[in-house]
């Protein structure tokens, strides 16, 4: 290992010029392991293209970013899906909140991005995928800030859409998300930027393009050079591999500026004044790999061959960081692959230096456990170490750990966790619709989901639903129906507001519950649902339900409606019977009980009034008279 700046044993001119040489000849010889993927898995979102030109982004955007949606899915990891005008769509965003978040609602916090890599996905960062980023960070008081997103995209402003997307990060990292990061979720303009591989190069262009936006940019396996001999050819195979993209639609034609204006190595007089992080394997077998039977030789032969390409690069790069006389750590290891548990162990790495930097402490501070938490948090290993010491929440205590909080009230002393502790925070926590937890977390009878239950409500989760608090009188109504064992199975939304009417509604696996004053409470379910929603739901002519589901004659169900009714039987299917002249004529027949059966489709227009059939007749109604034939 060595730190400090990396040094060049050649003569700065032709040592320099040998160097690249090498790296032409080394780019050429590694193009197809390129192809096999610059680097790992990752996540991504909604994306975004940019304007022509070299220089920083200076792209007009019309409108402001907002925030279409947030999911607590822990209670300090938080997905943000951000509305961006460059991009034109929804970016997720994923953020893993400061130690310190809920004991100091009034503090700010510093930012570290955490750059993906060539393969990002569109789910979820590779950083919380295929590291320990999640729990390394939960003691650490920065805001993680995790863009989805970005297949191939060198996290850049693109010049042209290609495959779909209409790549513009740098826009969106740089201009639209900080102040949304700052407004509305605590965060400060101290920021730091780690990258793995494409992210690695990333790090340093964004550094480099935005003076002062990044005090620290850490580059873990990245591409370091890329416009030298050979390099545009390489990434553009790994590009089209990766995600099917065209590398001309990102800087253009090989040689042009663009391509110079996101170079790090060309940029690397603007890093002056940042703290940086570099380091790279060997390519030679280490610890996190698997023998080939070759020595040296890893069965990871992409990853071998991607490693070497960014040690040359970063060879290279740091080269000419020490003529500029600009200090970097550099970590060149002596064995490792382009792989996930390298970048881990970087990461755990460069952390003093990234706190240090952001003026945050490198080491939580010292607390302990008591009182009636103590039992809870000793009773098992899996909430993890404490995190603060005690604070004061409505209704009692609450005590951060590493993998959840536990609360202690009247009821005794809980811990929530995991997606139902997002469920929980997203709620409001103690302070919200629900109140204090009054149950641990406990397993559901079908052996499919958790559940907790809390002073004015219960949240359940299961993988295939999420985790969604149930209250009120949906809650009262669910648990009479048999809870999750019940027709309507677990909750798959929370509750909303009824648009235009007084009340709430919340989606169920097998269908919804609606709830007001005026209509009281109850399911539509099933094939009913399917019906109810092919008429308009709650905003068509049928209104809120009346009733949940009836069972009635040869195996048959309906649901009464404000305006009408639904009907199914396995023999007819489901149809609607709207309130009128329709209804009262088969009403007068005994309804699916008499003469005309089950309604077998719904009302429709004929000459001069309308009919509807039946499974032993028809009823028009013209005039206002109704007639069975």
């Amino acid at each position: 290992m060595r730190s400090g700046l990396e040094r060049s044993p050649y003569r700065a001119g032709t040592g320099n010029r040998w160097r690249r040489r090498a790296l032409g000849v080394a780019a050429a010889a590694l193009v197809m392991p390129m192809a096999v993927g610059l680097t790992s898995v990752g996540t991504a979102g909604a994306q975004s293209i940019g304007t022509p030109g070299g220089g920083p982004s200076t792209a007009q955007v019309g409108g402001e970013p907002t925030v279409s949606r947030v999911d607590f899915l822990t209670d300090r990891r938080v997905a943000l899906w951000v509305n961006s005008p460059s991009m034109g769509v929804p970016i997720q965003v994923q953020l893993l909140l400061a130690r310190d978040w809920n004991i100091a609602p009034d503090k700010k916090f510093p930012a570290v991005f955490m750059l993906d890599g060539m393969r990002a996905r569109d789910d979820e960062n590779g950083w919380t995928l295929d590291t320990d980023a999640e729990a390394f960070f939960a003691d650490k008081n920065v805001n993680v800030v995790l863009p989805i997103g970005g297949n191939s995209s060198f996290y850049s402003d693109w010049i042209d859409q290609n495959n779909g997307q209409n790549y513009k990060w740098e826009t969106f990292l740089t201009k639209e998300l900080p102040p949304i990061l700052e407004g509305q979720w605590r965060t400060t303009q101290d920021r730091g930027v780690v990258g793995l591989s494409m992210g690695g190069t990333s790090a340093m262009s964004l550094t480099a393009r935005n003076q002062g936006f990044f005090k620290f940019a850490g580059s873990l396996s990245g591409i370091l050079t890329t416009t030298t001999l050979g390099m545009p050819q390489a990434i553009a195979y790994a590009m089209q591999d990766a995600g099917g993209f065209d590398a001309d639609a990102m800087w253009g034609t090989p040689g042009s500026d663009a391509w110079d204006a996101h170079d790090p190595y060309v940029l690397a007089d603007k890093l002056k004044g940042v703290s940086l992080y570099i380091s790279s394997g060997s390519g030679t077998t280490g610890p996190y790999d698997q023998p080939s039977g070759i020595p040296g030789i890893s069965t990871n032969y992409a990853g071998m061959g991607l490693e070497i390409l960014s040690r040359l690069t970063s060879q290279t790069f740091t080269t000419k960081l020490n003529k500029l006389n600009i200090p970097a750590t550099v970590n060149y290891r002596p064995s490792g692959t382009h792989s996930w548990p390298y970048w881990e162990f970087e990461l755990h790495q460069l952390w003093p230096q990234l706190a240090s930097t952001l003026g945050v402490e490198v080491d939580k501070p010292a607390c302990g456990v008591g009182g009636a938490i103590a039992p809870v948090a000793n009773g098992g290993n899996w909430i993890g170490d404490c995190l603060t010491g005690e604070y004061s929440v409505p209704g009692g205590k609450a005590q951060d750990f590493r993998f959840g909080q536990i609360f202690a009230g009247g009821d005794g002393a809980y811990a929530v966790a995991g997606r139902v502790g997002g469920a929980y925070q997203g709620a409001g926590g103690p302070g919200g619709e629900l109140g204090m937890p009054t149950t641990g977390e406990l397993g559901t009878p079908d052996g499919r989901g958790r559940f907790n239950h809390f002073q004015k409500g219960s949240i359940y989760w299961t993988p295939q639903t999420g985790a969604h608090p149930v209250t009120g009188p949906i809650k009262d109504e669910w648990s009479k129906q048999g809870w999750e064992g019940g027709p309507l199975g677990y909750p798959r939304a929370d509750q909303t507001k009824i648009p235009g009417k007084d009340g709430v509604m919340q989606g169920f696996e097998g269908g919804a519950m609606y709830s007001s004053s005026k209509t009281g409470t109850h399911a539509v379910q099933g094939l009913i649902m399917d019906k109810y929603g092919a008429l308009g739901y709650e905003a068509g002519w049928l209104g809120l339900p009346l009733t949940s589901e009836n069972p009635i004659r040869d195996n048959g169900r309906f649901t009464r409606f404000e305006n009408g009714n639904i009907y199914w039987s396995p023999a007819s299917g489901a149809w609607s019977v709207e309130n009128g002249p329709i209804f009262d004529a088969w009403k007068d027949e005994n309804y699916e009980n008499g003469r005309l059966g089950y309604p077998i489709s719904d009302k429709f227009d004929i000459p001069g009034g309308v009919q509807q059939n039946f499974q032993h007749g028809v009823i028009t109604v013209k005039d206002g008279k109704a007639v069975i034939g």
